[in-house]
């Protein structure tokens, strides 16, 4: 869920942190201190964990990695970090399940999660190296799609819900269901995400968006068959970027891309439909058989620590799981904290998240959905 901060806040940053000759960790750059090539000093990990593992291979969403976590996590423990990236929970899980990969950690959203579990594609964690699973808000453990978190740890967590630009759009959408303005069409920016387009068609029959029912699904597929004519651009990349550019002026998208977008343009608008929002959650998981364990339980551990993983809220703001990386962003760097904390896009208004809805694993209907997908895209 994904891109770039604020640049000129992270030039900033990185200028008062050389002035200061201290890392964003916190600690002082001294003689022995690893720093990266922007200049982030990185902070030691704490607790250090045994790795005799040269390398560490990471599949991801596209662009959702702070660049520093990477350099650092090599700096202190001299493991090469490769990674791949993805654009979709379908296109991650149809290259595990065909088999031949050697990743180590990947980024599963809820629904998906499930069903790896169910086919065993997810080996279960290995809780006692683990020690700061401590540093994340309990709010974001242990739901019904990993119960008791055997299996993943949350990453980011966030909303798909209505975006759209004040400027020019006068009339702006309040619900699903208006989508299917007339005016709107060719104007419109989606995700490229079946579950979700698919869940909230569903939302606007008064159905739930994981129905089972084919003579529901039906219906939704001839609805959206109507609407996926009237959608300019598909984009999980980056959907911020043609919002900002004026290619289109309205559409759906994720909590961090509707923030990024509304900081360069503050008529961008991210509203949370009266259908209710998409709920969503990524998280970290080991796929079975990942060959480089110990560098995983490492770059777990060392990446969960608030002095890191505050990074986030720099560079990819959706909704921070991790307690201990906002404590440390509001002592260290509050202007970042308030500017997070006091926006009801990253900070998720708590109606919004009681009337919102989460899109679950549908078990032997995920085909019937599959096939909604297939034919509505193919008339794009």
């Amino acid at each position: 869920m994904k891109t770039r901060f604020w640049q000129l806040l992270t030039l900033l940053t990185l200028a008062s942190l050389l002035l200061a000759a201290c890392g964003a960790g916190g600690s002082a750059a001294g003689d022995d201190a690893k720093v990266t090539s922007s200049g982030f000093v990185c902070p030691e990990p704490s607790p250090r964990m045994e790795v005799t593992s040269t390398e560490l291979n990471l599949f991801v969403w596209t662009e959702y990695l702070p660049a520093e976590w990477k350099e650092c996590f090599e700096l202190v423990y001299g493991v090469k970090v490769n990674h791949d990236e993805y654009s979709s929970n379908e296109e991650m899980y149809a290259k595990l399940s065909s088999g031949g990969t050697n990743y180590d950690l990947i980024q599963p959203t809820d629904y998906i999660v499930s069903l790896m579990i169910r086919q065993g594609l997810l080996q279960k964690f290995d809780a006692a190296k683990l020690p700061n699973k401590a540093n994340l808000d309990p709010n974001y453990l242990d739901f019904s799609f990993d119960p008791g978190n055997e299996y993943t740890l949350p990453y980011q967590a966030g909303t798909d819900a209505l975006v759209y630009n004040a400027d020019t759009v006068p009339n702006p959408p309040a619900s699903w269901a208006d989508l299917w303005n007339p005016e709107y069409a060719g104007r419109m920016v989606f995700l490229d995400d079946s579950r979700v387009t698919i869940g909230f068609t569903l939302l606007t029959l008064g159905y739930d968006p994981n129905t089972k029912d084919p003579a529901q699904l039906e219906e939704a597929k001839v609805k959206l068959l109507e609407l996926i004519p009237n959608v300019k651009l598909f984009d999980s990349d980056s959907p911020k970027t043609a919002l900002i550019g004026g290619d289109v002026d309205l559409g759906m998208t994720w909590t961090g891309e509707a923030f990024l977008a509304q900081q360069e343009n503050p008529a961008i608008q991210f509203v949370y439909p009266t259908e209710g929002a998409i709920l969503w959650q990524d998280n970290w998981a080991i796929p079975a058989g990942a060959p480089n364990l110990d560098a995983a339980y490492a770059w777990l551990n060392y990446t969960m620590q608030g002095d890191l993983f505050w990074l986030m809220l720099r560079d990819f703001p959706y909704t921070n799981p991790n307690a201990a990386a906002l404590e440390y962003a509001r002592v260290n760097d509050p202007e970042l904290y308030n500017a997070y904390m006091d926006s009801p896009i990253t900070n998720t208004p708590k109606e919004a998240i009681e009337n919102g809805h989460r899109i679950d694993d549908v078990g032997d209907a995920l085909p019937l959905y599959d096939q909604i997908w297939t034919e509505a895209k193919g008339g794009e």
